[in-house]
């Protein structure tokens, strides 16, 4: 019976997660070939086909640290908590996409970033008290972001 709710656990960590991906690739995938994003695209960018497998790669292993986050905190108030600090971060992942690629304005997506940014660093340090493995999970996370980050600085 354990084994079952791990599963299940697992299974909604990675259809919320995916969810989170489809929902800010709609923004993303309709914009990267545009002649807009062209025009502002830093030089260091690497090509798109590696933003699609770093962020399957990304995607899974916030999944996975959304999933033993949860299967180890102690009781509901820990997995509220959990369940908000990645609420307030998947939202605020969407609207990067919304604001730089939907509405076209790498300055605003710039001050969502620094946002995004803080709240995987709050995700890495509140989940490293119940789960040191969900922590270090969200590590190429925030390495990623923070490229992003520079890569967006470049397109204002």
């Amino acid at each position: 019976m354990v084994n079952r709710k791990k599963l299940k656990v697992f299974v909604y960590s990675i259809l919320i997660v995916y969810i989170v991906a489809i929902i800010g690739g709609g923004f993303t995938s309709k914009s990267t070939n545009s002649e807009w994003y062209q025009s502002i695209r830093p030089s260091i960018t690497p090509p798109n086909y590696v933003f699609s497998i770093v962020w399957n790669i990304l995607f899974i292993l916030i999944a996975c640290s959304m999933y033993f986050s949860w299967i180890n905190a102690k009781n509901i108030k820990i997995k509220k908590n959990i369940a908000f600090l990645f609420g307030i971060n998947f939202v605020l992942n969407i609207l990067w996409s919304v604001f730089y690629f939907g509405m076209r304005n790498p300055f605003l997506a710039f001050f969502g970033l620094i946002f995004l940014w803080a709240s995987i660093l709050f995700l890495i340090i509140g989940l490293y008290k119940i789960s040191k493995k969900a922590s270090y999970l969200l590590m190429p996370y925030i390495l990623w972001v923070s490229f992003a980050g520079i890569l967006n600085y470049l397109s204002i």
